[in-house]
């Protein structure tokens, strides 16, 4: 049996009322916690750090509805006091975020955020227009995935890529309003709304660093295309959405299979508990997150 390390609550978090955790809750948001004491670490970034330890030791590992204001303020702290987590420019092409389309000419865009066909069930803040926009590096990746992939018959289909601040904020929002349970038969049948913050959705987002994007493949005949089975929904809450899920056919694992195979060429790297998450690795922007709307 693990014997986890002693740890001591940050005297900057308020300990949580009820903080029944799993040991491995426990153990994440010790080495969390640990990583964030580093000195050579930004202000912000040990700041976010600690936050996520917190999410870890209340009950599921998940917060309660009422730390999630304080999340969010303390989220707005973060951008504002430290100018090296959030860039503070207000518009795409001036923090070097570019149209993947434009290098990819017929990439198929599904940017479910720009529409109300999503989890919170209504456009979020900072999607006015459904376009990809990614770093220029991770922009060409993806564009060489997609030629790649037109070799085989297949072809992207993109949900998601950059995503501003304000769109996280909004689902944190989404997330503490226990009330609006609307979308759960869809998208979190197996979960109690109060599990969704933490694990599934968190104060920050890689996404916010232009260089990660969610998507499935597609087969296509002629000019007709179709989804393959990936054996869940675009972001289904659940475990059967982890990539090396136990619980999906054959088949699905093959498509998650050959989809990660294919992102994995060109430098991306899955994250485990969503199959259709990818960020490109070493990241262009590492350090730095970004709020400017998408037009």
């Amino acid at each position: 049996m693990m014997v986890l390390p002693r740890w001591r609550w940050p005297r900057s978090i308020p300990m949580p009322i009820s903080a029944t955790t799993t040991k491995t809750s426990r153990f994440r948001a010790y080495a969390i916690a640990k990583a964030a004491r580093n000195r050579k670490s930004s202000g912000a970034l040990r700041a976010i750090a600690l936050l996520v330890a917190a999410f870890a030791f209340l009950p599921g590992g998940c917060a309660s509805t009422s730390l999630a204001p304080s999340v969010t303020a303390q989220q707005a702290t973060i951008e504002r006091n430290d100018s090296r987590a959030v860039g503070s420019a207000d518009n795409a092409e001036s923090v070097g975020l570019v149209d993947a389309q434009s290098l990819a000419p017929g990439l198929q865009l599904d940017i479910r955020y720009a529409g109300s066909d999503n989890f919170v069930g209504a456009p979020i803040d900072g999607y006015h227009a459904p376009r990809c926009l990614l770093l220029r590096p991770a922009a060409q990746a993806l564009a060489r995935v997609e030629r790649d992939l037109r070799t085989q018959g297949l072809r992207l289909r993109v949900f998601d890529c950059y995503r501003p601040m304000r769109a996280v904020r909004h689902f944190v929002r989404w997330a503490a309003d226990l009330e609006d349970q609307a979308s759960k038969p869809i998208y979190y049948p197996r979960l109690d709304k109060r599990e969704l913050l933490g694990d599934y959705i968190a104060p920050t987002s890689g996404h916010s660093r232009g260089a990660t994007v969610d998507l499935t493949l597609e087969r296509c005949d002629g000019a007709t295309c179709a989804p393959l089975d990936m054996g869940t929904p675009f972001d289904f809450f659940d475990s059967r959405a982890n990539t090396d899920a136990a619980d999906v056919t054959a088949l699905q694992r093959g498509n998650r299979d050959r989809l990660r195979a294919a992102m994995q060429r060109e430098g991306f790297r899955n994250y485990p508990l969503e199959w259709w998450h990818y960020t490109l690795q070493p990241e262009p922007s590492p350090g730095r997150y970004y709020d400017v709307p998408v037009r």
